[in-house]
């Protein structure tokens, strides 16, 4: 059906937003809506025809990419999901919206925010940083778990909170922060100053990950003794019910158990970094075009 209603839509040329914009200050420019509708067909038609599994003969022509290419998915041939190419042009939709904001993920420990934050910056043509990371280099290589035993929490939070300062000046950065980084509202003055995405994983999907490496590395789980999936699963519950409320602050919101039902998986463990990553660039974009909207008044559309 979808594929039907694709080939309906005929758009003889697209305008080059891209080399449009260079030639406005940043920050300038606001799309027409039909303009932002038709953009946003031409990455909904893609995602729409892409198979449910990793193959399927598909039926159609589809213009799909912000450079004027077009991807022929030929009847009788089957394609296999290429995760690369579709964030690769997801991220080429969204970067004219961003004029450089930084993104910043948030989430539980174990929720892939640094894998899924390298994709996406390699993606956006993004510098990645890692805030943990920064915080170890700024304490001459002592580790996180280190700093929690002879420092305590409320000190690494403070280390936390001058990273994350020094992060929101600086632009085209994707950040991967530390689970607890929500739980101060300074910390989010600091990260709405770009965009905030909330990677969403299930509990008990974040007990098994953090069980099969050990928690050797998570000081909020390493004191305790019993069954590793067990004692991850419980602890977790724990943080959840202090934080869950701080990560609805996000400005965006990726649920694995929302992209595992729209692929068809019956776990989300099924998901790659990549779908994940191709699902955050698109909640980044629902973001910014609701923003851009607010921000115009409906009689300027």
């Amino acid at each position: 059906m979808e594929a039907a209603i694709a080939q309906r839509f005929q758009y003889p040329s697209w305008v080059d937003w891209r080399e449009f914009e260079r030639k406005l200050p940043r920050g300038s420019l606001r799309y027409p809506q039909r303009a932002k509708e038709e953009k946003r067909f031409r990455g909904l038609a893609l995602a729409h025809l892409q198979p449910e599994r990793r193959n399927r003969s598909v039926s159609s022509e589809v213009s799909c990419s912000a450079d004027n290419s077009s991807a022929l998915l030929e009847a009788g041939s089957v394609y296999p999901f290429d995760g690369d190419l579709i964030l690769k042009r997801k991220a080429e939709e969204v970067k004219p919206f961003l004029n450089g904001r930084s993104m910043y993920l948030v989430g539980m420990m174990g929720s892939g925010k640094t894998t899924v934050g390298k994709l996406m910056s390699k993606a956006l043509g993004y510098s990645f940083l890692d805030c943990d990371t920064l915080i170890e280099e700024a304490m001459n290589g002592t580790s996180v778990a280190e700093i929690f035993e002879h420092h305590g929490e409320s000190f690494f939070r403070g280390k936390e909170t001058d990273a994350l300062k020094k992060l929101s000046s600086m632009y085209d950065v994707v950040v991967s922060t530390g689970g607890g980084a929500v739980i101060r509202p300074i910390n989010w003055k600091y990260m709405h100053k770009g965009i905030s995405i909330w990677l969403d994983v299930p509990l008990e999907a974040l007990a098994h990950r953090i069980a099969a490496v050990g928690t050797n590395s998570r000081p909020l789980l390493h004191d305790e003794s019993g069954d590793a999936y067990t004692v991850a699963l419980k602890r977790l519950s724990t943080i959840w019910n202090e934080r869950s409320e701080a990560y609805s602050n996000a400005n965006a919101r990726v649920s694995l158990e929302n992209i595992a039902a729209k692929r068809g998986y019956k776990d989300v463990s099924d998901l790659t970094p990549t779908e994940i990553a191709i699902e955050a660039v698109e909640q980044v974009l629902s973001f910014l075009e609701n923003e851009e909207t607010m921000e115009i008044p409906d009689g300027d559309l």
